[in-house]
């Protein structure tokens, strides 16, 4: 009788052990300086090459680049320091910036950063990750690109709670920068339909800005003018080796940016990997 139950058996431990969940991989801060924080298996993800420019070759934002340094600086000495969102026009470097700063951190500080890069639509995880880092004696950024929510998304009180305001609070070895578009991180016609159709449109507004609140430092960033332009596009000209005639690199730069509508740090990024391309140069960054 044993003989033929024990198959059966097998197949059936066989088939829970499929059904189990995988078991979560232990979190090794030390394996990099940069993390993806992956949500489904609460793990996070080593980024051993992460894609940054250097501190030095991000012109126009000067005054930002100070602020959100020494913000920076007193966080990896145990000093008090604020949440951080840096707002404005697409491809004025508000992501690159918080790269570069933590790179910049990390060579002169001996408390080493960790950068940890979590998804707008993982949010909803952040207070697991969060109790994951609590404890832990390394300090890290928890980084979110592009934030920014939409009419019908809720998420956005999770994340005020996480910020300032719940009863654990942000701890102390973790800082939150994020990046977006809007001031308020929610679009102009949201906030305006709020205060149209609430009974109290001041209550209704307040509920809906209040995140931005929770940032200590708000850093904006606006479209470069051409000699701000033109400073980047020689930053990287010199870093990189591409030896042209200055005029005739200026030339070429505003064909380009008037061929996308914009003067940006992108914009100039994307000619100078053109430019490089077409002189068969590569650009190591």
């Amino acid at each position: 009788m044993s003989n033929d139950i024990l198959p059966l058996l097998e197949r059936i431990a066989a088939s829970l052990e499929r059904l189990a969940p995988t078991a979560a991989k232990p979190i090794d801060l030390a394996a990099a300086d940069a993390f993806v924080w992956q949500s489904e298996t609460s793990w996070l993800e080593p980024v051993p090459s992460v894609s940054r420019v250097h501190i030095n070759l991000l012109q126009g934002i000067d005054r930002n680049k100070d602020i959100l340094l020494d913000n920076t600086r007193r966080f990896a000495n145990g000093l008090p320091a604020n949440n951080a969102l840096l707002w404005g026009a697409r491809g004025t470097g508000k992501s690159s910036l918080v790269k570069a700063v933590q790179a910049a951190i990390n060579l002169d500080s001996i408390t080493k950063l960790k950068l940890i890069e979590i998804h707008r639509e993982d949010l909803v995880t952040l207070p697991r990750l969060l109790s994951l880092l609590r404890d832990r004696p390394e300090r890290s950024i928890i980084f979110c690109d592009d934030l920014s929510f939409d009419n019908d998304d809720a998420s956005y009180k999770s994340l005020k709670a996480v910020l300032e305001g719940g009863l654990e609070g942000r701890p102390a070895n973790v800082l939150f920068y994020a990046t977006s578009n809007r001031r308020h991180l929610m679009p102009r016609d949201m906030i305006d339909n709020e205060r149209s159709t609430a009974i109290n449109p001041s209550e209704a507004v307040e509920e809906k800005v209040s995140l931005s609140d929770r940032f200590g430092l708000w850093l904006g960033f606006h479209n470069c003018d051409q000699d701000t332009f033109f400073a980047i596009i020689d930053g990287y000209c010199a870093s990189f080796g591409l030896d042209l005639p200055r005029e005739e690199v200026h030339a070429q730069a505003v064909e380009w940016s008037m061929t996308r509508g914009a003067r940006s740090g992108r914009v100039a990024w994307q000619f100078i990997q053109d430019l490089a391309g077409r002189l068969g140069k590569k650009i190591v960054l």
